[in-house]
């Protein structure tokens, strides 16, 4: 498997018609997608998305709990956020 270049987040644009939990959202389906992370490894933290965002815990936990409800994702208490390992 090669290596994966690293992603840098874009700049959150505050009056798009995209809010912003969607670009963060976005954002990370697009690094899942480019097989960024690999499943049962760690994406990055509430505390990773607020600092590299710069945006409030609310909008960083909007973005993993809108990955969470498509079904790529799954969220572990005090763990963190996992991609999902694929059905079967």
């Amino acid at each position: 498997m090669g290596t994966v270049t690293a992603m840098e987040p874009p700049e959150i644009v505050p009056r798009s018609q995209t809010p912003p939990y969607r670009q963060i959202a976005d954002w990370l389906r697009k690094g899942i997608e480019a097989g960024r992370w690999q499943p049962d490894e760690p994406l990055p933290s509430e505390n990773d998305l607020i600092g590299m965002f710069g945006v409030a815990r609310d909008t960083a936990r909007r973005a993993v709990q809108y990955l969470q409800d498509e079904g790529l994702v799954v969220i572990e208490p005090r763990r963190g956020v996992y991609l999902k390992r694929p059905e079967g």
